[in-house]
C-alpha cells in the first residue's frame, strides 16, 4: 500500500514538472526541427496536433520510438490488419528517419502520425482526439503520463518486445522511481519480454507476473518480410556496378566508428586492391563527419546521396540515404554490425542481413542484442562472429575473403539461424496480443458506450 501510495505521489510530481514545462515545449520542438530532428511540416503532431481525421469504430494504437523498434512493429501491424480488417490501426512513432522509412512500408489503410511529447497536454489532446481502444507500445517506451492517462480512460496497455536497458533499470530501482514504475506497470494488461533477463528485470521492477508471457523477439521477423525480395531498378544497377569485386558493408555505424572502419578498410586495401568498402551510417547527417575522417586519411568515397556511380578506381561507397538497408544486405556476402565497436553503444539488430544470407560479424559493445547472438549461436556456432577493434576485424575479414568455403559457410549458417528464430514469431505475439489485449479492448461493454461507433461490431 505503501508503494501505491508513493507512486501516486511519484506520478503527482512528474505530472506537475512536465505541465510546468509544456510552454517550453513549442520551442523545443523549433530547435528540434532546425537541426533536421524533427519533420519540417508535421512537427505540430508532435503536440496532438492532428492532420488526418480520426475514423469511426474502434482503433488500436502501435507506438515505437524510432526506426528500429518500427520496423520491428510492422510484421505485426500487417498481421493485424489481415486478422481484423474492421479495426482501425494508427502507427506512432518519434524520430524523422523513422517516419521516411516506414510511411512506405505500412500497408494503406494503416493511419501514420507522430506521438505526442509526454507532456499533459498533449498527451491529454492525443488521446482526446484518437480516442484508442488500446495503446501498444513497443520495447522501453514508458511515459507516465501516455500510460497513466490511457489507463484512466479505459484504455487497454501492452508492451512487447519489452525491455529495460541497465541504465534505465538502475534508474528505475531508486526508490522513488520504482514506485512510480511499478504503478506503471501495473497499468499493463500484457507484457512480451524481448528475453528471459528481460523478464526477471521487469519482475524485480514489481510488473504482475499474470502479464508476463513469452513469444519471442519480433525483431527477427524484419528480415522475413515480402518486400525483401523486392530490389529496386537503382539497386540493380549498384549491384552489378560491385560484380566480380570484393565486397563488405559496415552497417549502422555510429559516431566515432568510422575510424575504426577505415582503419580496416587500409588495411584490407592493401591485400585486395579492388576492395569495395561499403560504409551505412545511422544516421544521413553523419555524411559530414565521414567526409572529414577520409580527408583526414587523404581517401575519396562516392556518396549514393550525390547519384555517382561506382568507378573501376572507386574503393569506399557511403550509402547515405534512408530505407534501402534491407536492399543493400542483398548487394554484400559480409555485413559489420556497427553501434558495437565503442564503448557505450548498444548494438544493432542484424536479424535482416542474415536473413539476406550475409556473413555476421559484430563488435562486443551490445547491448540487450546479446540476446541475438546467443540465440543464433546456440543454433549454430558460425551464425555470428564476434570481434574486438580494427585488429580482429581485418583479421577476419581476410580469412573470410580467402577462403571462400568458410564465407559460403558462415553465411549459410547466418540465414538458417534467423529463419529459425523468425518461424511463427509473429503468430505467436499476434495470438497473446488478440487474447490479452484486442479482444478485451473491443468487447461489446465497451462498444455501448456512448463515445463508440458499435458498428464495428458485426463481422468482429
Amino acid at each position: 500500500m505503501k508503494r501505491v501510495e508513493k507512486g501516486k505521489w511519484a506520478y503527482t510530481v512528474y505530472r506537475a514538472v512536465t505541465y510546468t514545462l509544456s510552454p517550453f515545449a513549442y520551442l523545443h520542438l523549433q530547435w528540434r526541427r532546425l537541426k533536421g530532428l524533427e519533420h519540417p511540416l508535421r512537427w505540430p503532431e508532435r503536440l496532438a496536433r492532428p492532420s488526418l481525421p480520426r475514423p469511426p469504430g474502434p482503433l488500436l494504437c502501435f507506438h515505437a520510438v524510432s526506426l528500429g523498434e518500427g520496423m520491428a512493429a510492422i510484421p505485426l501491424i500487417n498481421h493485424c490488419v489481415s486478422q481484423r480488417p474492421h479495426l482501425n490501426v494508427l502507427m506512432t512513432t518519434t524520430t524523422n528517419s523513422a517516419f521516411e522509412v516506414i510511411k512506405d512500408r505500412l500497408p494503406s489503410c494503416v493511419l501514420y502520425q507522430f506521438a505526442p511529447l509526454d507532456t499533459p497536454a498533449a498527451v491529454d489532446s492525443f488521446l482526446g482526439y484518437w480516442r484508442p481502444n488500446a495503446i501498444v507500445l513497443m520495447e522501453s517506451e514508458l511515459w507516465p503520463n501516455l500510460i497513466l492517462s490511457a489507463s484512466k480512460k479505459g484504455i487497454v496497455v501492452a508492451l512487447l518486445n519489452a525491455r529495460v536497458s541497465e541504465k534505465s533499470f538502475s534508474r528505475w530501482s531508486g526508490t522513488i522511481a520504482q514506485s512510480l514504475i511499478m504503478l506503471m506497470l501495473s497499468k499493463f494488461s500484457l507484457i512480451i519480454p524481448l528475453s528471459t533477463l528481460q523478464a526477471i528485470n521487469f519482475q524485480l521492477l514489481h510488473a504482475p507476473p499474470f502479464v508476463i508471457n513469452f513469444a519471442g523477439d519480433l525483431k527477427y521477423a524484419t528480415g522475413e518480410t515480402d518486400d525483401s525480395k523486392k530490389m529496386n531498378a537503382e539497386i540493380k544497377d549498384l549491384q552489378i556496378q560491385l560484380s566480380n569485386r570484393q565486397v563488405w558493408m559496415a552497417s549502422s555505424i555510429h559516431d566515432g566508428e568510422e575510424g575504426v572502419i577505415l582503419a580496416v578498410h587500409n588495411d584490407l586495401l592493401q591485400k585486395y586492391p579492388d576492395l569495395i568498402t561499403i560504409i551505412v551510417p545511422r544516421h544521413p547527417q553523419q555524411r559530414e563527419q565521414i567526409s572529414l575522417a577520409l580527408q583526414r586519411e587523404g581517401l575519396e568515397a562516392v556518396f549514393r546521396s550525390q547519384e555517382k556511380k561506382i568507378m573501376p578506381s572507386t574503393n569506399l561507397y557511403v550509402a547515405d540515404t534512408l530505407g534501402e538497408l534491407r536492399s543493400l544486405y542483398r548487394l554484400t556476402p559480409v555485413a559489420v554490425m556497427g553501434g558495437s565497436f565503442l564503448p557505450g553503444l548498444t548494438g544493432h539488430n542484424f536479424s535482416e542481413a542474415a536473413a539476406a544470407g550475409c556473413a555476421i560479424l559484430t563488435g562486443h559493445h551490445i547491448g540487450h542484442f546479446s540476446h541475438m547472438v546467443a540465440s543464433m549461436l546456440h543454433l549454430n556456432p558460425m551464425a555470428v562472429l564476434q570481434v574486438s577493434g580494427s585488429t580482429e576485424l581485418a583479421e577476419a575479414l581476410d580469412a573470410l575473403f580467402s577462403d571462400t568455403d568458410a564465407l559460403e559457410a558462415r553465411r549459410a549458417a547466418a540465414k538458417q539461424a534467423a529463419h529459425i528464430l523468425s518461424n511463427g514469431i509473429v503468430e505467436r505475439v499476434w495470438n497473446l496480443l488478440d487474447l490479452h489485449v484486442v479482444r478485451k479492448a473491443i468487447s461489446p461493454d465497451i462498444g455501448k458506450s456512448p463515445q463508440w461507433d458499435t458498428s464495428y461490431l458485426e463481422g468482429i
